[in-house]
């Protein structure tokens, strides 16, 4: 079996790996709810009806699927079942970012390389941007001792409301991270996984093409995926999305505390989903990796690494992925993408390196 499964299937991530799928000449299958919107964005693909994230999971293990692609967040509820959907039968893929999510993901390696089966997580920008530049910056050199990640995406925004996907995503915190609390930040200091401010440790970040971003700390699966393509003892991920203004940064601790009380986090999800967003156009031309690492004698480099706009590059990574994984090029066990692949699978994807302090 070599079919190609994509969950959630009518949605935007979804709708752009399965055209980068195409372009590689593979016809893969969509998976949603709704009979009716799948034959919306189908365009001549087959589709699969599946009601619940079990329904799904029921629907891998009779149809056993040679990979599945998982779009549907927030993967700390959708994650577990599907990759045990898949372990006998196929390998996984997904898109997270949130560090529960990844970590969790990871922390199943041992039984997907007992299975001979892959298991790639993070596949959208940030994790594999960021990590793609560490990576490439520690190619043939010891372990560093300080990394800082930054990923600033240029997103084109599509109309419409959040829905509970990235609602949930954004509101659940970081259920089951060691080293702090739920709702509280992560960093890594002296080799362990310790608690941070949100949203802290701002830096002016002035990117090549010269315009300038704000980005701070956030608990975000970038921070794992560096810290292991690294091996450094203190490491920081930061992102543009991390709120700016000072004051918006100084009233977190108290407005996140509020989201340790169930009915109250429950309700922040359902009003958060139902926001809707305007349209609106990328910011800049460019999105960009960054990160800046440290070694014990004093030396540093810095790197970036320049893709366009972040939801079509969120296509064609896992997509990119996929097509290794059907040729054979795929590892047992669970892994970020450049981690399995090397930096060169970001270039294969359109992205440009730019190295200082060589």
């Amino acid at each position: 079996m070599t079919d190609v499964w994509i969950l959630g299937g009518t949605g935007r991530s979804a709708r752009a790996i399965a055209a980068e799928l195409r372009h590689r000449g593979i016809r893969p299958v969509l998976v949603g709810r709704h009979a009716g919107r799948l034959a919306t964005v189908a365009d001549g693909l087959p589709t699969v009806v599946a009601g619940t994230v079990g329904e799904t999971a029921d629907a891998i293990r009779r149809h056993r699927p040679a990979v599945v692609v998982n779009t549907i967040g927030p993967f700390t509820e959708t994650a577990a079942p599907l990759l045990d959907a898949c372990l006998p039968a196929g390998d996984y893929l997904d898109l997270a970012n949130d560090l529960a999510a990844v970590s969790a993901t990871l922390g199943r390696g041992d039984a997907f390389a007992a299975a001979g089966r892959t298991a790639v997580t993070g596949a959208g920008f940030g994790v594999t941007a960021t990590e793609s530049v560490v990576v490439k910056l520690c190619e043939g050199r010891p372990a560093p001792r300080r990394v800082r990640v930054d990923m600033v995406p240029s997103l084109t925004v599509e109309a419409g409301a959040v829905g509970d996907a990235l609602a949930g995503t954004i509101v659940e915190g970081l259920p089951g991270v060691e080293g702090g609390g739920r709702f509280q930040g992560r960093r890594y200091r002296d080799g362990r996984l310790g608690p941070d401010r949100l949203a802290g440790d701002p830096i002016r970040l002035v990117l090549p093409d010269g315009s300038a971003v704000t980005t701070a700390s956030m608990p975000l699966g970038e921070l794992l995926a560096a810290q292991r393509a690294s091996g450094a003892a203190d490491v920081v991920a930061a992102s543009s999305e991390a709120p700016a203004s000072p004051l918006v940064r100084a009233v977190l601790p108290a407005a996140t505390a509020l989201l340790n009380i169930g009915p109250v986090r429950a309700f922040a999800r359902r009003r958060l989903a139902a926001v809707r967003v305007k349209a609106a156009p990328k910011p800049r031309e460019h999105s960009w990796g960054h990160a800046l690492i440290e070694w014990a004698d004093g030396s540093t480099r810095e790197g970036w690494l320049r893709v366009g706009e972040a939801q079509a590059w969120t296509g064609a990574v896992p997509a990119e992925v996929v097509r290794r994984l059907l040729d054979g090029q795929g590892k047992p066990g669970a892994y970020t993408p450049a981690a399995l692949f090397g930096p060169t699978l970001a270039e294969s994807c359109g992205g440009e390196y730019r190295i200082l302090g060589d």
